[in-house]
C-alpha cells in the first residue's frame, strides 16, 4: 500500500516539476524586438562568412560604394569596410564639406575632398570674349586620379576615396595638403604648394607608410582627362590653335593632330601640354620623366553652331613607380596664359608649346620678331606696334624688291633680241634655248635672279603669319574699330553662315585684299610684258598670272574673315608699302638707259658658263637629241 502511495507521490511531483519548466520557458521567450535583432546578427555573420570566402578575389570599388557614407547603416558599412581594406579608416575622419576653396594673386583654386583633385581653377587676372572670368577647369571637365592595387587584392581609385584636407602658411608660400589616411600616420598625400604671383603649382604625390598596403606587383597608373573650355570669340579659331603638345627624349618637340582625333604612345616624356591657344595647363615631370604615356585627342567642334562649349577633350594614362614600396613623386602643374616671356621664366622649355613654327621660320619669330614686338609695344600702342614693325621689315627688304624689279627691267631691255632669238632659230628649239641663255648670262639678266630674292621672303611671311595668331600681348588690344587684335574685327553681324567664310564681315581683310588686288595687278603686268611666248605643251603662264591677280585676293577674303585682325593689319600696311616701294624704285631708282648701258658692257666681256649653266646646256642636248631619235623612229 506504501510503494503504490509512493508511486502516486511520484508521478505528481514530475506533473508539477514539467509544468514548472513550462511557465519558466514561457516567461523568459524572446520578445519580437530580440527576434528581429537575433535574425539580422545572423545575418551579419553570414554577409561576414561570405565576404572572408572572398579573400583571395580582387575587389574593384566604384564611386557608388561610399559616396553616401554618412547615410549608410551598419551592415552596409561593415560591407564597405570589408571592401575598402584598410582604406576604410578614411570614412571615419571629420570632414569639413565637400570642397576646399584657395585664393593667390592670380588664383582661386577649389579642391573636391573627394578625390583630392582640383575641381575648379579660375585666373583672376584675365577674362574671355565676353568679359566671363577665365576658368580652365569648371564643372566637372576635368579629373585627375590615381588606380592602384592592395595588398589584399582590391583595385581602388583616388577619384572616389575621401581626402582629409588642410591648409596652412609657409612664409609666404600657401600649402594645401589632401591625405587619404590609412592610420594618423600612414597616407597617401597629395601636396599642393602655391606662390605669391605665379602660375607654377608645385605638386607632389607622396605616401607613408603604405609600402605593406600597396600591392607593388601591380600597375599603378595616373589618369588625366580634362575637356578645354571655348574661351575666344570664334570657337574654330580658337579650336586651330588648341593642341596636345609634349616634350620628350630630351628635346624633342612633337604635337598630336591639329583638327582630327588622334593617339600616341611616348617615352621619356618630360611635360605634357593640354594648350587652349591663349592658355594652357601643363603636367611638368620631375626628376625622372615619363614612361610609356598613352595620350589622345579628341576634337570636339564638328559644327560650330552647335558645339559651342568645348573645343578638344584631352586624356594622358601613365604609370607611376614605387621606390620602396612607396610613391615619392614631384611634379609642376601650370595652369596659365600662353604667354612665351611667363612661360620662358621657368626655364624647363615650356614655351616650345607655342606654334612659332618650324624650323627657320621659328627660329626667326623667337630670336627676332618676340623681341622687337615686345621692346615696340613697350611704349606705343599695340596696333601702332604692329604698323613700325611692319614699316622696318619692308625696309629691311626693300633690297629684295630692287633686285626683282631690276630684273624685271633689264628682261623687259632684253626682250625684243630675245624675241629675234626665238624667231630665228624657230626651227630648232634647242638652238633657240643654248642662244637665249647664252645672251642672258651676257647681260646678267637671269630670270632666276628675280625669283631668288622673292624666295627669301618666304621664311618672313610664314613666320609673321605664326607669329600674329599666337601672340599673346595682343589679347583683348583694341585698335581703330577693332575690339580684340587676337580676334576678328566684326563691322557687320550677317543674318546666316556662309561656308569657309563665316556669319559676319571683317573689314582688315576686305582692305588688305584690296591691296594685294592693286599690288599683284602692277606686279603682273610688268612681269607678263617681260615673258616669253608660250610654248607647245607648256601651260599658258600669262593666262595663270591673271587668274592669280582675282584668286589671291578672294583667298585674303575668305580666309581671313576669322583670322586675327593684327594679321590682317600686317598684309594691309605690308602690301600698302609694297606698292609705294615699287612706284619708287620703278620711277625714281631704276634708270632703264643706265642699265641698257650696262647690258652693253656686260654683253662686250665674254662669259664664262658656270658649273650649273653648263650642266642644264648639257640636259638640254640631251632631252634634243632624244627628240630628234624619237621623230626618226616614227618617220
Amino acid at each position: 500500500m506504501e510503494e503504490k502511495k509512493f508511486d502516486i507521490n511520484s508521478i505528481i511531483g514530475f506533473i508539477l516539476i514539467f509544468g514548472i519548466l513550462l511557465y519558466i520557458m514561457y516567461q523568459n521567450q524572446p520578445t519580437p524586438e530580440e527576434l528581429e535583432a537575433q535574425k539580422k546578427a545572423e545575418q551579419e555573420q553570414v554577409e561576414a562568412e561570405r565576404e572572408a570566402s572572398k579573400q583571395n578575389e580582387t575587389l574593384v570599388t566604384t564611386a557608388e560604394d561610399y559616396s553616401n557614407t554618412q547615410a549608410l547603416d551598419s551592415t552596409q558599412r561593415v560591407a564597405l569596410q570589408n571592401k575598402l581594406g584598410a582604406f576604410s579608416y578614411a570614412l571615419a575622419q571629420p570632414t569639413s564639406g565637400q570642397q576646399t576653396e584657395v585664393e593667390t594673386d592670380v588664383f582661386k583654386l577649389v579642391f573636391n575632398n573627394t578625390g583630392g583633385h582640383l575641381a575648379e581653377v579660375k585666373l583672376k587676372n584675365f577674362v574671355d570674349y565676353d568679359s566671363v572670368p577665365i576658368y580652365l577647369i569648371k564643372d566637372k571637365n576635368s579629373s585627375f586620379n590615381i588606380t592602384f592595387g592592395t595588398a589584399d587584392n582590391r583595385i581602388l581609385n583616388t577619384q572616389d576615396l575621401p581626402f582629409q584636407p588642410s591648409v596652412t602658411k609657409s612664409g609666404d608660400n600657401t600649402i594645401v595638403s589632401m591625405k587619404l589616411k590609412v592610420s594618423e600616420s600612414s597616407f597617401l598625400e597629395y601636396r599642393y604648394e602655391l606662390k605669391p604671383d605665379d602660375y607654377m603649382i608645385d605638386f607632389s604625390i607622396r605616401s607613408q607608410g603604405l609600402s605593406n598596403v600597396f600591392n607593388t606587383s601591380q600597375p599603378i597608373n595616373l589618369d588625366w582627362q580634362q575637356k578645354n573650355i571655348r574661351q575666344a570669340k570664334s570657337i574654330s579659331y580658337e579650336n586651330r590653335y588648341t593642341r596636345l603638345t609634349y616634350m620628350h627624349d630630351g628635346d624633342k618637340l612633337d604635337k598630336l593632330a591639329q583638327m582630327n582625333d588622334d593617339e600616341e604612345v611616348v617615352d621619356d616624356v618630360r611635360w605634357l601640354s593640354y594648350r587652349q591657344h591663349f592658355f594652357s595647363t601643363i603636367l611638368v615631370a620631375g626628376e625622372t620623366t615619363f614612361k610609356d604615356v598613352a595620350i589622345t585627342s579628341t576634337d570636339l567642334v564638328e559644327d560650330e553652331e552647335v558645339d559651342t562649349l568645348f573645343t578638344k577633350k584631352y586624356t594622358a594614362k601613365m604609370p607611376l613607380a614605387y621606390k620602396g614600396g612607396e610613391l615619392n613623386e614631384n611634379l609642376g602643374l601650370y595652369y596659365g596664359p600662353t604667354d612665351s616671356k611667363v612661360l620662358k621664366s621657368y626655364g624647363k622649355d615650356l614655351e616650345e608649346s607655342i606654334p612659332f613654327g618650324w624650323g627657320i621660320f621659328g627660329w626667326i619669330n623667337k630670336a627676332l620678331f618676340i623681341p622687337l614686338f615686345g621692346w615696340l609695344s613697350g611704349f606705343l600702342p599695340y596696333g601702332i606696334a604692329i604698323i613700325v614693325m611692319t614699316i622696318m621689315v619692308k625696309i629691311v627688304l626693300s633690297f629684295v624688291q630692287y633686285k626683282q624689279f631690276l630684273s624685271q627691267a633689264k628682261m623687259k631691255i632684253l626682250k625684243p633680241e630675245l624675241d629675234a632669238l626665238r624667231k630665228k632659230y624657230k626651227d630648232n628649239k634647242l638652238k633657240a634655248q643654248q642662244e637665249t641663255m647664252a645672251l642672258q648670262n651676257k647681260a646678267g639678266a637671269s630670270p632666276l635672279s628675280g625669283c631668288l630674292p622673292g624666295l627669301m621672303q618666304i621664311p618672313v611671311f610664314y613666320a609673321l603669319f605664326m607669329f600674329f595668331p599666337t601672340a599673346f600681348d595682343l589679347r583683348q588690344k583694341s585698335f581703330l574699330w577693332a575690339d580684340d587684335l587676337s580676334s576678328y574685327d566684326s563691322i557687320f553681324e550677317l543674318p546666316f553662315n556662309i561656308p569657309f567664310y563665316g556669319d559676319h564681315v571683317s573689314l582688315f581683310p576686305i582692305l588688305a585684299a584690296v591691296a594685294i588686288f592693286f599690288y599683284m595687278k602692277m606686279t603682273t603686268g610688268q612681269q607678263m610684258a617681260t615673258q616669253a611666248p608660250q610654248q607647245e605643251g607648256m601651260p599658258d603662264m600669262s593666262k595663270m598670272m591673271k587668274y592669280m591677280i582675282y584668286f589671291s585676293p578672294l583667298l585674303m577674303l575668305v580666309f581671313f574673315n576669322n583670322y586675327a585682325s593684327g594679321l590682317s593689319l600686317y598684309y594691309f600696311i605690308s602690301n600698302l608699302i609694297s606698292i609705294v616701294l615699287m612706284l619708287v624704285i620703278k620711277n625714281y631708282i631704276i634708270d632703264e638707259e643706265k642699265v641698257l648701258a650696262k647690258i652693253e658692257v656686260s654683253k662686250s666681256k665674254p662669259k664664262k658658263q658656270n658649273r650649273f649653266q653648263k650642266k642644264m646646256a648639257e640636259m638640254m642636248e640631251q632631252a634634243e637629241q632624244q627628240k630628234q631619235a624619237q621623230q626618226k623612229r616614227k618617220k
